[in-house]
């Protein structure tokens, strides 16, 4: 990656001013700043290409062309682009970052509904999104670079199947979705919730939208009942319902993999015990909640909902 001060000169309008730096904490992947031009704040989104190299996020060109579209609805308006870099210049939005205690509140379910229904009557993205084919690139990394996976993960394979095939039926058209709205990939701004970071971004069904925003702030049902309410109101139906809380299933079973490829191939070659995040333990977790999910007796009972049958008896 070039030098933060030669990135800072190959922004035109920044040259010859008087700018300061610093970098933004979170961001587990890509490389993110806080720049101050003229006392003017500006984030720098500088992309690593390993980071979709190792399938865990889009190629750059695509999260870049995806950011600029988000900016006609819900994203940070951006001010330059670095294609050869690759890198972002974005608008510093003056607001609060969400986190999962703050997400978990009922009153503020609405305005994160609100956003996503604002994201996803946006233009749409240049790239489709699938969580179960994201799943199956992982899997092959992992097989593929000899990465351990969480423990007795591909017990739950034919359970898995079961469910990536009831989602099959009655699709939802797909709309732009960021696809990794945790907590705080949302900013609280006096015009309302936006949405930043696009790297896992691509249209898909909205109801997956719904459940990565409970898995990843690890919604009990009443509350994802309360997020598919506001986001789909009176459209809303048990088939419905069922179906977000059936992605909310699938994205921990896929998002186990993504930490444990980002474990493997990519945090300790980055010396990312800087962040102090442990993403062998977010894997054995994400994986843990998924197991429970897809052993519980009850999932039968979702998959009916889901595709309209009475019930459907997972395999064993």
């Amino acid at each position: 990656m070039p030098s933060i001060a030669d990135l800072l000169e190959r922004v035109p309008s920044w040259v010859g001013r008087a700018v300061e730096w610093q970098r933004l904490a979170g961001g587990l992947s890509h490389h993110v700043y806080r720049v101050d031009v003229d006392r003017v704040p500006y984030v720098l989104r500088v992309l690593e290409p390993k980071v979709s190299a190792a399938g865990l996020g889009v190629a750059p060109a695509v999260e870049i062309a995806n950011t600029l579209a988000a900016a006609a609805s819900v994203g940070a308006q951006v001010y330059a682009t670095l294609p050869d870099v690759p890198a972002i210049v974005l608008e510093f939005l003056p607001g609060r970052t969400l986190g999962p205690a703050e997400v978990r509140r009922p009153e503020v379910i609405p305005a994160l509904a609100e956003a996503c229904r604002r994201l996803h009557a946006g233009p749409a993205f240049g790239n489709d999104f699938d969580i179960f084919a994201k799943r199956a690139e992982l899997l092959e990394v992992c097989r593929r670079n000899g990465l351990p996976l969480p423990d007795g993960y591909l017990d739950g394979e034919s359970t898995v199947d079961v469910l990536r095939r009831a989602l099959l039926e009655r699709p939802l058209p797909k709309v732009p979705c960021h696809n990794d709205l945790l907590a705080e990939n949302f900013i609280a701004t006096s015009s309302g919730v936006r949405i930043i970071d696009y790297q896992l971004s691509g249209n898909n069904d909205p109801a997956f939208e719904l459940g990565d925003i409970a898995a990843e702030a690890d919604f009990d049902p009443d509350l994802t009942g309360r997020l598919a309410e506001a986001y789909f109101g009176a459209e809303l139906s048990p088939a419905l319902l069922a179906r977000v809380r059936l992605f909310h299933i699938a994205s921990n079973v896929t998002w186990a993999l993504w930490f444990t490829v980002h474990h493997g191939m990519l945090a300790a070659a980055r010396g990312e015990d800087r962040v102090g995040f442990d993403y062998e333990a977010e894997a054995a977790d994400k994986w843990g909640q998924a197991r429970s999910a897809l052993d519980d007796p009850a999932l039968g009972r979702l998959l009916g909902a889901a595709t309209g049958r009475n019930s459907i008896t997972p395999n064993p």
